[in-house]
């Protein structure tokens, strides 16, 4: 935690401690950023691992970049991009795609729409 920020929370924490609803958006922003780092750590190493895997070197008269087909290359990302979702849903939760209000939303929808085409025949 930089010095700034320790010292703003320093400052306020009386006033947020017993507010459950900061304690708890606050632990949401921290796994949010945790997510983000991995996302940035498996980033950059994966590509780190890919371009210094591209051994290039003159074969007789021609230029040729082995290294391309090589499952061993993309292992690593595949399988840590396996981590890397479970670790998203863990952040962000089952209602990535389908928020907790998502059918109530869809009902009343489709409630609106029959509604309307009811009344476009009266």
């Amino acid at each position: 935690m930089g010095r700034f920020r320790r010292r703003m929370y320093d400052d306020y924490r009386h006033e947020f401690s017993t507010d459950e609803n900061y304690n708890n958006a606050y632990r949401k922003v921290k796994r949010i950023k945790g997510f983000y780092s991995h996302l940035k750590v498996y980033i950059i190493v994966n590509a780190f691992i890919i371009i210094s895997s591209l051994s290039r070197g003159y074969i007789g008269n021609h230029f040729e970049i082995r290294g391309l087909r090589n499952w061993e290359i993309y292992s690593t990302a595949f399988y840590w991009g396996i981590a890397l979702l479970i670790h998203a849903f863990s952040v962000f939760g089952p209602d990535v795609f389908f928020s907790k209000d998502w059918e109530q939303k869809k009902i009343h929808k489709y409630m609106e729409k029959e509604a309307q085409n009811k009344n476009k025949w009266e």
